[in-house]
């Protein structure tokens, strides 16, 4: 009789082999797994690396600044002095996009992390608390996702006037409530398992058992949509760029450098073509990568 290799879990259900192997590997093994198996995954990871590298590293890969001009080769094609060619100060585009970059990406991190850190506390309270102020967290959540989140972007940078901390800012209200929603419903699976009733029982804190037993098995969902706001943040604030309300000049970014490309499009394409192909490489290459973690920190999915 031939034998298969399927293992039981202690649930009742079953398990492939394959899946087992991967169970067991540790994060950076299943990582690498991953992306050896998805070649358009790992060429993701590669630009992106190489799109961060650019930005930080963006003083030792230039001659030039990104507010230096030259009035006498505005609007320069690209050649050998200017790969990617000048705007309409002529300015170094290729300069100007990987200091831009450390303020888009800049940017995308604040504002998920923000939205991240104020989302996950609120929803993991009104999870374990319930009640009355699980009611009214959510109330207020409902009424901040009734508003379509580029509109509410646009009204918090409205009143506060655009600029760089405002832009932030707006970001992080955003994001806060798909956290806030994302927590909230994980803790309510998770606070009812029997490892938080065990620690409960053996007399742990709340603070203990929201730390130690609940935050650390609800992060794999927060960790993956962490990463896809990253993203969202960029392109957002690409957007708020490209209509004035973002970060201001002179501070290089690659949303207002399209915004200002768009003048130029019929004779000088260039200006606002590489910032636009920034935009959309680091935003797809971060997405697609975010998927490959979501499959690695859910090492149930089959491959």
């Amino acid at each position: 009789m031939a034998q298969h290799d399927t293992t039981y879990t202690q649930e009742g259900g079953s398990t492939s082999g394959g899946d087992v192997k991967m169970q067991g590997l540790t994060f950076s093994q299943r990582f690498k797994r991953r992306m050896i198996q998805n070649r358009l995954a790992l060429v993701a990871f590669v630009v992106l690396m190489l799109v961060l590298g650019t930005c930080l590293l963006a003083p030792f890969l230039t001659e030039y600044t990104p507010s230096e001009q030259n009035l006498i080769r505005r609007l320069d094609p690209p050649s050998s002095d200017h790969l990617f060619g000048t705007d309409q100060l002529g300015r170094d585009i290729l300069t100007r996009m990987a200091y831009g970059g450390r303020v888009s990406l800049m940017i995308g991190l604040f504002g998920a992390s923000g939205g991240m850190i104020i989302g996950v506390t609120l929803g993991t309270l009104a999870g374990y608390i319930g009640g009355t102020f699980d009611h009214l967290i959510m109330r207020i959540v409902d009424i901040m996702m009734s508003f379509p989140g580029i509109l509410l972007a646009i009204l918090i940078v409205s009143v506060l006037g655009p600029g760089l901390n405002n832009l932030i800012i707006a970001l992080i209200v955003w994001m806060t409530p798909t956290f806030a929603r994302i927590s909230r419903g994980n803790v309510l699976s998770v606070k009812e398992m029997e490892y938080v009733d065990a620690a409960r029982s053996l007399g742990a804190s709340g603070t203990t058992i929201i730390v130690r037993h609940v935050l650390l098995n609800i992060l794999s969902p927060i960790i993956v949509y962490m990463t896809l706001s990253v993203a969202t943040s960029i392109l957002t604030a690409a957007g708020m760029g490209f209509l004035g309300l973002g970060v201001q000049p002179p501070i290089p970014e690659w949303g207002a450098m399209a915004s200002v490309g768009r003048q130029y499009l019929r004779d000088a394409p260039h200006v606002i073509l590489f910032p636009g192909m920034a935009i959309f490489i680091t935003v797809l290459s971060i997405n697609i990568v975010g998927d490959v973690l979501r499959d690695v920190l859910d090492p149930r999915l089959k491959t």
